[in-house]
């Protein structure tokens, strides 16, 4: 028997979340889908638990960082210990969304959702039809296509460790790797991580990665640029990494190695074929309000449409955008402008807005200030010599392009430039604003042109 439903999202993570409570609050009927616990990759094997982890490292910097400054004793991290903290939020996590998906009528399935029709959805032996399918299935890591890729574990693998293992390997050099090798090298674990391109965090601003890279040095995280693995090889007990780059051959012995080279959208076991949803090169096509352009009862939101950048909040916007449309038919689409995004290295490095790169592609007139700022009262009082920022002010409208920071409190001063550029604030109206002293915010007005 095929049960009959307005709504049958595949996922339970921000974007699934969303999207399912708000269209059930509007009177459909709703059901949600996932092959793991509930809860997705933010709340369980993301954002959330790596930020556990994090507070753990940043105490461990802190005291190193003032020790000649008269804060005496070591510190060390139990890494069982730190582990058991995270799962103290993480372990109630499936449990509690998926009561609170009973309480609001919302129909739940465990199993992999493969489409058998272009409204129908198998999962296990039960069979689901709707109006409408929401593809929220997130991300998951690129296939590296190298000998011996079954020996890498993933993101989710290495905020379950028991033991942290006493030499780590990183494949890759973007968010995960430079999050990770923070926590594991304060945590004790020799660190070398392995990026292809020629500098790590090809995200962020090149000056302010550069000027991250001494945090990198100062806890001994050895970084390996313009280097490709080509293999990994098990030794017994450990692994053999080969690389090379540049004409140069490279092996690096590691008892655990991690993938760190880039996710994308988990689409794979769902048999679009099925229900004509068209995709290329592994990502669906969609139209402007996040629909498919070859089957309007599928929409998608957050890492599987990937339609914005890959974060949380990005998820999150899309699937109020995906949730209007639904119940009042095709009418919004996604804004993504003034989107943070943020590095949880130690210290942090953030971004909003434009690179100067983009600036110049644009053609626009702007004002830049680039400075690294080790002098300041923020970084002297933090005893933290990686502080700087570069920031885009439109010549004409005084309008704020971009901002891009590294040191104390970037990750949370970042959200301020957001704001000012998700609503036309001036750099005039940022510099008339009085901010507590002394704090992160009060650099804002030194920081722009």
């Amino acid at each position: 028997m095929t049960e009959q439903y307005d709504l049958v999202v595949i996922g339970t993570g921000t974007a699934a979340r969303t999207a399912a409570m708000r269209v059930r609050h509007a009177g459909r009927k709703v059901a949600v889908i996932d092959e793991k616990p509930f809860g997705g990759t933010c709340a369980l094997r993301g954002c959330d638990p790596k930020k556990m982890l994090v507070a753990g490292a940043q105490v461990v910097d802190a005291q190193r960082r003032m020790h000649p400054n008269g804060i005496d004793g070591e510190l060390h991290i139990d890494w069982p210990a730190l582990i058991r903290f995270k799962r103290s939020f993480t372990d109630p996590i499936p449990e509690k969304h998926e009561q609170s998906y009973h309480e609001a009528g919302i129909a739940t399935f465990h199993g992999i959702a493969r489409f058998t029709g272009p409204e129908t959805i198998r999962v296990g032996s039960d069979e689901l039809s709707a109006r409408n399918i929401l593809i929220a299935s997130g991300a998951r890591p690129v296939r590296l296509g190298i000998p011996g890729e079954e020996h890498l574990i993933d993101n989710e693998a290495f905020m379950a460790l028991e033991r942290l293992p006493r030499r780590i390997t990183l494949v890759g050099g973007g968010y995960i790797a430079a999050e990770f090798s923070h926590i594991a090298a304060r945590a004790g674990a020799e660190v070398t991580i392995i990026q292809r391109g020629p500098r790590m965090l090809e995200h962020f601003e090149p000056e302010l990665v550069g000027w991250l890279m001494d945090a990198f040095d100062r806890i001994g995280v050895r970084v390996l640029t313009e280097t490709s693995v080509n293999a990994i090889e098990r030794s017994g007990d450990m692994f053999v990494v080969h690389a090379g780059g540049d004409g140069r051959e490279i092996e690096v012995e590691a008892d655990l190695v991690v993938h760190a080279a880039g996710r994308a959208p988990a689409l794979g076991e769902l048999d679009l074929g099925a229900a004509n949803v068209a995709a290329e090169e592994g990502r669906l096509k969609l139209n402007e309000f996040l629909q498919s352009t070859s089957n309007p009862a599928v929409y998608a939101a957050g890492d599987a449409a990937q339609q914005g950048p890959p974060l949380t909040p990005v998820s999150s916007h899309d699937a109020k955008v995906v949730a209007a449309n639904l119940i009042d038919g095709n009418h919004q689409k996604p804004d993504y402008r003034g989107v943070p995004s943020v590095a949880f290295t130690i210290p942090p490095i953030a971004a909003v807005g434009m690179s100067e790169a983009e600036a110049r592609d644009s053609g626009r007139r702007f004002r830049l200030k680039c400075e690294r700022a080790s002098g300041w009262f923020t970084a002297l009082q933090a005893a933290e010599p990686v502080y700087g920022y570069k920031t885009l002010v439109e010549e004409d409208s005084g309008r704020i392009l971009g901002a891009h920071l590294v040191g104390p409190h970037a990750d949370e001063v970042i959200n301020l430039f957001a704001l000012a550029i998700r609503h036309d604030l001036s750099a005039d109206q940022l510099n008339d604003t009085m901010f507590a002293y002394p704090t992160g915010a009060s650099d804002i007005s030194s920081m722009l042109a």
